[in-house]
């Protein structure tokens, strides 16, 4: 199994000026005819191409991931692809600087230069770009017709006032972790419901068989509100009203699911008070050591949990669906990379080409034996060598098709930290209903 250095693919709190480096060198490719011939990727996708004269030059930015290869690689195999494209690959920091990735593209992008032409995004940015203006809308190039080859839960997060904006390139979702050895002794059966989770955790808890039922991460940090997107949405609740425009987390079911996680503290008492500093590391450090029966996580603790060197619970772990309320559906916060093209480039047709073969069948395929990161194509997880090399993936199929976008709103970057803050108060209280108005008042003067 292919051994991935890097973390947990979430959001993070934006500052100010940070500038971009271009680390890179042009990746020339071999030379060739000049040709105009149709993209045939065996994309489905229906791209339109004009015919180049001659070879056009444009340049893709993205968060560095590393695996077997470099994104560095990936350009470098289309620029040798074919003789119309030139791209020069600009690498910004990793994901776990992505404070540091989103100002350098802000930059970039409001300069209106067209550089970049093609980059990677947070599914967290998307709308903040396209409402400012900075993203090509791509319906003309992707019809709808041609976008059921993705998940539709990537396709919502690529979309912002019912344009597509975005194209989708590989993601991440929370999921539920669970030991299947200690399970076994408490039924077998893995819980669907939070209520059955909490008992079981309790009861695992009180025979000795963990020190803890439940982790998760409640940290005030962008994790925090991936972790409340899942359980509000498990619960038929949401954030934000549909239109974007006025807040939903004081009503019922919201209060209602963040009273749950409150009460796995200090009622049920099946996680430790710890987990109100904990993000994804903390939290999974103790599950790994094989003192935790239940965990909400992201898919990079999976190949950890298998790893010999790093785990004590190795073939003694089980991912599933996260749990949800009664008459509710499990919800998986839906994270990962997506591709835009910068409204302002002055090679479209260029950078079309790139952001088609970058999201094709084939480069997906790639990135998922090469970098371990889950396609955004159900078929893929079909694949009988993504099977093979990374078998955690196709396990986890379910848990992506449940993937629920944090809320969808060009005022994002503020509505994540009065999220933050409210949700961090009322765990801490216990005062939910009150913490929650008060945070519903807040979030309508930044939205409405």
């Amino acid at each position: 199994m292919t051994d991935i250095k890097k973390g947990p693919v979430t959001g993070s709190k934006p500052v100010a000026h940070v500038t971009v480096a271009d680390r890179r060198q042009f990746l020339v490719g071999s030379a060739g005819l000049l040709g105009a011939a149709t993209l045939s990727l065996g994309t489905g996708l229906g791209v339109r191409r004009a015919r180049a004269q001659s070879r056009a030059e444009i340049s893709f930015a993205s968060a560095a991931f590393f695996g077997k290869e470099t994104f560095g690689d990936l350009i470098k195999a289309f620029n040798e692809s074919q003789d119309r494209v030139l791209v020069k690959n600009i690498e910004l920091p990793p994901p776990s600087s992505s404070t540091e990735v989103y100002q350098g593209l802000v930059q970039q992008l409001a300069r209106r230069t067209g550089t970049p032409d093609v980059f990677s995004q947070d599914v967290i940015w998307i709308a903040g770009f396209a409402a400012a203006g900075w993203a090509l809308p791509l319906d003309e190039y992707f019809p709808a017709d041609k976008r059921s080859a993705y998940f539709s839960g990537t396709l919502n997060a690529c979309t912002y006032d019912g344009k597509l904006t975005a194209l989708p390139w590989f993601m991440d979702s929370g999921m539920f972790y669970y030991r299947k050895d200690v399970l076994e002794k408490h039924g077998g059966k893995v819980p669907e419901n939070w209520a059955d989770m909490a008992t079981i955790a309790a009861t695992a808890q009180k025979a000795g068989d963990v020190d803890f039922g439940y982790l998760w991460q409640g940290k005030q940090a962008e994790v925090l509100v991936c972790d409340a997107v899942e359980i509000i949405t498990s619960n038929n609740g949401a954030i934000l009203a549909p239109d974007g425009k006025s807040s939903l987390i004081n009503q019922k079911a919201a209060v209602d699911a963040i009273q749950f996680l409150h009460d796995t503290i200090n009622a049920t008492k099946i996680s430790p008070q710890d987990v109100l500093s904990w993000d994804e590391e903390p939290s999974r450090q103790p599950f790994t050591s094989g003192k935790a029966m239940f965990m909400r996580n992201w898919s990079y603790v999976y190949p950890i949990a298998q790893d010999a060197k790093a785990s004590q619970v190795v073939d003694k772990v089980g991912v599933a669906p996260l749990p949800s309320f009664p008459g509710g559906k499990s919800a998986a916060c839906l994270g990962g990379y997506q591709l835009g093209v910068n409204a302002n480039s002055k090679q479209r047709e260029a950078a079309i080409e790139l952001l088609a073969w970058l999201s094709s069948t084939e480069t997906q395929h790639r990135i998922a034996l090469n970098f371990g990161l889950a396609p955004t194509r159900p078929a893929l997880f079909q694949d009988e060598q993504i099977k093979k090399e990374q078998p955690f993936m196709a396990s986890l199929e379910k848990v992506f098709t449940g993937a629920t976008a944090r809320p969808i709103t060009p005022e994002y970057a503020k509505v994540t930290l009065a999220l933050q803050s409210g949700i961090s108060k009322a765990l801490v209280s216990g005062n939910v209903q009150a913490e929650m108005d008060a945070l519903s008042d807040q979030i309508n003067k930044i939205v409405g």
